[in-house]
């Protein structure tokens, strides 16, 4: 069983790192099962006759406890949220969107699914109304050949399309921009042309 200790040491961790940390797969039902019982600790206590004194020392300590945990708990959820959304963002402006999916939990996968859905509908939108309200910029029609290190999900384009999924070792044209954050990551290299 999860303890008040174990609850701390995943807050103390994801404060400490820039990265989501893995949480156990039981995470939730641990802390959830873990509040019930000081819950059910503090009714028993004040309902038991004897020292007085000696049981609302104990009640007191037990519902501090609990006060405690649930507002690590929270922060800790709060923390997680907002780093989530930061993967959201760098998803959208990268269009690589699987970093730390492996150490989030099931409903924050989902979350992360729906907020990445959202953001790119948005950005086909603002991509609609902006290239039709401007003429679309000679650097943005500029391609790059590029050879891909690695197998990449489909991702989002500057301008709101969907690009790839791609394979490793295939050989693709792609606008500048994207080609050039993908080679910076390390995810392509540029393919020189004779």
């Amino acid at each position: 069983m999860i303890t008040y200790n174990d609850i701390y040491e995943a807050l103390r961790k994801e404060r400490y790192s820039e990265q989501l940390q893995l949480l156990p797969k039981k995470f939730i039902q641990d802390v959830s099962d873990y509040i019930k019982e000081k819950k059910k600790v503090s009714k028993q206590s004040s309902m038991e006759e004897g020292d007085k004194a000696l049981f609302s020392d104990e009640e007191a300590k037990i519902k501090k406890q609990l006060e405690n945990a649930t507002a690590i708990f929270n922060e800790l959820m709060l923390l997680r949220k907002k780093k989530l959304l930061g993967l959201v963002f760098l998803a959208s402006e990268t269009g690589i969107s699987k970093r730390d999916f492996e150490n989030m939990m099931e409903f924050e996968k989902e979350l992360f699914d729906k907020l990445i859905v959202s953001v790119q509908e948005s950005e086909k939108i603002l991509a609609i109304e902006i290239n039709n309200s401007h003429e679309i910029n000679d650097a943005d029609k500029e391609l790059k050949l590029i050879l891909f290190l690695e197998d990449i999900d489909e991702l989002i384009g500057l301008n709101g399309e969907a690009l790839g999924p791609f394979k490793k070792d295939e050989i693709v044209n792609l606008p500048k921009q994207v080609a050039d954050i993908l080679i910076s990551d390390q995810k392509a290299e540029i393919v020189l042309e004779e």
